[in-house]
């Protein structure tokens, strides 16, 4: 982290995510006991070591003021339990909590929960509370509020789209006001970092019983996070307020963070130089030229969960066809692609994200498919009786400035193994409905993953009923793998079993990972202690303050 009084700072890569004390929030010596001891907790809630909870705390904080924050994606909507737009997780991983945050080094640290007990056939999670917590609505949480909201997000009837990765609980149950009881169908070594923030926000119980529930979680938020909903106003901006009830004594520091929501790259640009804006994620890290330099601005670069991609959706000929795919990922220069939409500035990716690949990777030198090879490719689609190549469509987001130049970079690429592209530019609302209804297509995707191959793999790959299968991928053997890797323990196994899951992904092709674009923030050099979380998510406002 850099000097937050710096005017202006060298730019430096962060080669670890965080470096910190071993710590397990306020977890006892019954709940180490109940894991085994330490080993137990590295095995079940990762490395043993944790951050605190949104980032680091400030000493000399002083609390206060506004902060304006621009953004270039807005959000469809702000309802979590609904919404899987990462550009609506950014926003409300500060108004909704759960059980437990998702620490970048990989821990699962307790948040609402104070800690567990596990039962020694590993499937019955008994979580005590964390007390004085309160809603956004002033009425206290209780275990029965627990209960309602994860059993609502688990059932596939009301539509969230987090029931896949809730399908391994088997029920919730209220045992005092105080105290749930997470039965679990088989053991299943990411559940703590499951009931996190993404989609495991806790409400009122029985909030969703009112047929207008999910409209007004757009005008007033419910949750127990460190801030409030104010206003929401599509195509201007979205107000988030200091809620007063917050359990962390002294925080937030801030009283409101105002997101605003810019047109584009440029007008991004001109509100930090002329400070209407006050810190802000760049699309286009190559924009920081733009930026570098000017006084009162502070650069800071870091590894990041994210991953640009490029889903192939079996549901569309002829990317049903596996020759099919191997032949478009042989077609496929990445660091070309990285060049041209980021300026170089990521990292390019295997099977894993970058921030990741040191823990649970495959060495990119031994995956398949993943150089080009322009004769090789041309002799799959002649095998699959595409001689003369064939049209295919590609769907970019609008608002995703990244797709526009790596869209015109793919399109140059795939000419020379034989496929005629064509670009469709859609907006974020319409994307996300045919991802929900499993009709991707050929498109580029933009997401970020919690540090849990768990969590990165499963809801999106396993075949159905067990996953989403968002690609229509039905691989079988792939599926068995991440099924075994649910379950298992022992880190060594997990990771074995992880990487052959990657390998059999890598050979079959039912996406390609591009590159993880290095987080780039740019803020005044008035805003201190942010840190940015390598999900992309914007937990770090809660420890952030104006000078």
């Amino acid at each position: 982290m850099k000097n937050p009084s710096s005017k202006s700072q060298p730019l430096t890569r962060r080669t670890k995510i965080m470096a910190s004390s071993c710590t397990f929030g306020l977890m006892d010596r019954r709940t180490l006991l109940a894991l085994g001891g330490m080993a137990g907790v590295a095995a079940i809630l990762g490395p043993a070591r944790a951050s605190d909870l949104y980032g680091p705390k400030a000493s000399d904080a002083k609390s206060g003021g506004t902060l304006n924050m621009g953004l270039l994606v807005e959000p469809p909507g702000l309802d979590p339990f609904h919404q899987a737009a990462d550009a609506r997780i950014r926003l409300t991983v500060l108004m909704y909590q759960g059980l437990f945050y998702e620490s970048p080094d990989g821990t699962a640290m307790p948040l609402l929960a104070e800690g567990f007990d596990l039962s020694s056939d590993r499937l019955v999670y008994t979580v005590r509370l964390r007390k004085g917590v309160k809603f956004h609505t002033g009425q206290p949480m209780t275990a029965k509020d627990v209960a309602y909201s994860y059993n609502y997000i688990r059932d596939p009837k009301n539509g969230s789209p987090g029931a896949g990765d809730f399908a391994i609980i088997s029920g919730v149950e209220a045992i005092d006001d105080a105290t749930v009881k997470v039965s679990i169908s088989s053991p299943n070594a990411a559940l703590p970092m499951t009931l996190g923030n993404k989609y495991g926000g806790v409400v009122p119980a029985g909030y969703f019983d009112d047929a207008d529930a999910k409209t007004k979680l757009n005008q007033a938020s419910v949750g127990t996070g460190p801030f409030k909903l104010s206003e929401f106003k599509p195509n201007s901006n979205a107000t988030l307020v200091r809620n007063p009830d917050y359990w962390e004594p002294g925080l937030p520091y801030l009283d409101r963070i105002n997101f605003v929501f810019v047109p584009n790259a440029a007008s991004l640009l001109v509100g930090l130089r002329n400070k209407r804006v006050d810190i802000a994620t760049l699309a286009r890290p190559q924009d920081l030229k733009q930026v570098e330099g000017v006084a009162g601005l502070v650069v800071e670069r870091s590894l990041s969960f994210n991953q640009k991609a490029i889903d192939l959706g079996s549901e569309l000929k002829p990317l049903d066809d596996e020759r099919v795919r191997r032949a478009i990922a042989l077609g496929v220069d990445k660091q070309e692609i990285m060049r041209a939409s980021v300026g170089g500035l990521g990292k390019v990716i295997g099977t894993m994200v970058a921030g990741m690949q040191e823990s649970w990777g495959v060495p990119l030198d031994q995956l398949p498919n993943r150089s080009v090879d322009i004769a090789a490719a041309k002799k799959l689609l002649a095998e699959a009786g595409h001689p003369d190549g064939f049209e295919l469509t590609l769907t970019t987001i609008i608002g995703y400035d990244w797709m526009d130049a790596a869209a015109v970079t793919l399109r140059e690429q795939l000419a020379k193994i034989g496929i005629k592209l064509a670009i469709q530019r859609i907006e974020l609302g319409v994307w996300v409905k045919n991802f929900q209804s499993k009709q991707m297509g050929f498109t580029f995707n933009d997401w970020a993953t919690v540090p849990d191959p768990h969590l990165l793999f499963y809801r999106h790959f396993h075949k159905a009923p067990g996953g989403a299968d968002f690609r229509n991928w039905n691989n079988e053997a792939a599926s068995k793998l991440l099924d075994d890797g649910r379950i298992e323990n022992d880190p060594a196994k997990r990771r074995e079993i992880y990487n052959n899951f990657q390998k059999i992904m890598a050979e079959s092709v039912p996406t390609i990972m591009l590159f993880s674009a290095d987080h780039i923030v740019v803020r005044n050099e008035k805003v201190r202690n942010y840190e940015q979380h390598p999900t992309g998510w914007y937990y770090g406002l809660a420890r952030a303050w104006i000078a």
